[in-house]
């Protein structure tokens, strides 16, 4: 054969892009199960840190198998579906698709020294993409004891900081029911009167300089994802500690 020949060079070009295709599929193939692996620990991770709870990613199914006492999976009407997985069966970014009456929403109960959270898992659009996240409340189902943020494709520096634990600390101790009882949810707002963020009862926190629409969009994924959890909280809480 004649390897300076273009019919060589072609064929043998063919060859090396079936020879790395093959060796890529497999290798893919090969990592899958541990690719799921990693995603589902981070998403543990992520539900943790909401409580207060940091862990590594090895550590961190016997954490929430310690902290998560329930994980339930809530229909619209606030009723349970037990034939549901929370955590395995709902996909948040597939779910949010479907008309809300056809949504199951997951709810996770943590207990921490004896006191209660719930933890609320968020979805909406920034900028560029999607962002999502966890907000975990207080026992009072109204007070933030922490929450998590993450994106797709948020510019950097700008509404990439959404990432950030100073804008995340933000969140903590706020309210998201105004004092006569109405879910208002917490406004990303760049007309914030309360810069160091001291006033946990205005339901406001900082905007990020230039992220004007990444922070819009965690104002409205908070509260739009937490608007379908009021009748669940309806059914299982005779008093909710409003603001005075």
């Amino acid at each position: 054969m004649n390897r300076d020949s273009n019919g060589y060079t072609f064929g043998f070009a063919a060859a090396m892009v079936v020879v790395v295709a093959s060796v890529l599929a497999f290798t893919a193939s090969s990592l899958k199960d541990l690719q799921q692996d990693n995603v589902r620990k981070e998403k543990m991770q992520n539900i943790l840190a909401t409580i207060g709870v940091e862990t590594d990613r090895d550590g961190a199914e016997k954490l929430f198998n310690q902290y998560i006492t329930d994980q339930l999976a809530l229909r619209n009407d606030g009723s349970v579906d037990a034939e549901v997985s929370a955590f395995s069966d709902i996909n948040l970014a597939i779910e949010i698709k479907k008309n809300p009456t056809d949504q199951r929403f997951p709810l996770y109960i943590a207990n921490v020294s004896d006191n209660d959270y719930y933890i609320i898992p968020l979805r909406g659009s920034g900028l560029w993409d999607a962002i999502w996240g966890y907000v975990a409340l207080d026992s009072d189902k109204n007070t933030i004891k922490g929450a998590v943020f993450d994106h797709k494709a948020e510019t950097a520096g700008l509404g990439a900081e959404i990432t950030q634990d100073w804008f995340m600390n933000r969140f903590v101790g706020e309210k998201v029911f105004d004092n006569t009882g109405s879910l208002v949810g917490i406004a990303v707002s760049k007309t914030n009167n309360d810069p160091k963020d001291l006033d946990k009862n205005d339901h406001e926190v900082d905007a990020i300089s230039g992220a004007t629409i990444t922070g819009d969009g965690v104002s409205d994924m908070i509260l739009e994802r937490l608007s379908h959890y009021l009748p669940y909280f309806n059914k299982t809480t005779q008093t909710i500690a409003f603001n005075e």
